[in-house]
């Protein structure tokens, strides 16, 4: 029998690490739901309450907010009842906050799985966003019952709800991207740096009070250097968005721009800098 061997190499290289990895991602898509569930599952084990906490815990800070911000203080809310006012920021910034906590420490927290199998490194911290979505989705339930039991018991309440819709999910989705780069990238500096696990707690609490959760836009228009470092805030843009539907007069297209493109500037340099360095995290974390 006659014929010609042919010999074929395979070449296995590692992606360019200025690429993002989305189809690998794709590929391992099945991991997200494996690394989110496990987590939620995690989260809310041998508690008494389980996922009501998700909902109790928004819901008691609104409370607390409306009681010293709107009562005591005398915090103005643009004609907006203050619990929608309060509760629709909380939710957005829980999402935000939570999500950056639990993905800037997840790298180090997964380090024995991270050592042993080969997977897309950036499933871990997008599924620690993940996780915090489920939370905010739970919270979601009582808000659009709030909404509802404003929209029908108090007069002069009025809202759309396709106008509610497609605001507060712009306002969700500028949040998931901006949790996601910059979750991403403290992620990578985490596993280098172990200084970030005490920078991380400060740096939630600093960006809360730098975002308008319990205040609105409004009040920074007399402080024109304030306004434009607001600007560069993701989040501005989110909290104008989700607020919106409920006549605030916040909204300021101008400022809704500079924090899209804020967010994608933050997305795209956590993702490129993860990929970058997530050759090191076996040996590091």
């Amino acid at each position: 029998m006659s014929g010609s061997n042919t010999n074929i190499e395979y070449s296995i290289k590692p992606n360019k690490p200025t690429q993002l990895g989305l189809t690998e991602l794709w590929r391992y898509r099945e991991l997200f739901y494996f690394f989110t569930w496990r987590d939620i599952k995690v989260k809310y084990k041998q508690t008494i309450l389980g996922f009501l906490w998700a909902i109790l815990q928004p819901l008691m800070m609104m409370m607390v907010f409306v009681f010293f911000f709107s009562k005591m203080m005398k915090m103005p809310t643009n004609g907006v009842p203050p619990p929608i006012f309060y509760l629709s920021g909380l939710l957005l910034w829980n999402l935000f906050s939570s999500a950056l906590s639990g993905s800037a420490n997840s790298m180090v927290e997964n380090a024995n799985i991270i050592k042993k199998v080969y997977f897309p490194r950036l499933v871990i911290p997008l599924s620690s966003v993940l996780v915090s979505l489920f939370d905010f989705l739970m919270g979601l339930i009582i808000f659009i019952g709030m909404i509802f039991y404003y929209e029908f018991s108090v007069p002069g309440f009025d809202i759309s709800i396709p106008s509610f819709l497609g605001y507060y999910s712009i306002g969700v989705l500028l949040t998931i991207i901006s949790a996601c780069g910059l979750g991403s990238l403290l992620a990578a500096l985490n596993v280098k740096y172990r200084d970030f696990r005490y920078v991380i707690p400060f740096l939630i609490q600093l960006l809360m009070f730098i975002s308008p959760v319990i205040y609105p836009v409004s009040m920074l228009k007399g402080y024109p250097w304030l306004e434009k470092i607001a600007s560069f805030n993701p989040l501005t843009g989110a909290l104008m968005a989700g607020r919106m539907p409920f006549g605030s007069t916040d909204m300021d297209w101008g400022m809704m721009g500079i924090s899209w493109a804020s967010a994608g500037f933050i997305f795209i340099l956590g993702l490129i800098y993860f990929r970058r360095t997530e050759s090191y995290f076996a040996d590091l974390a």
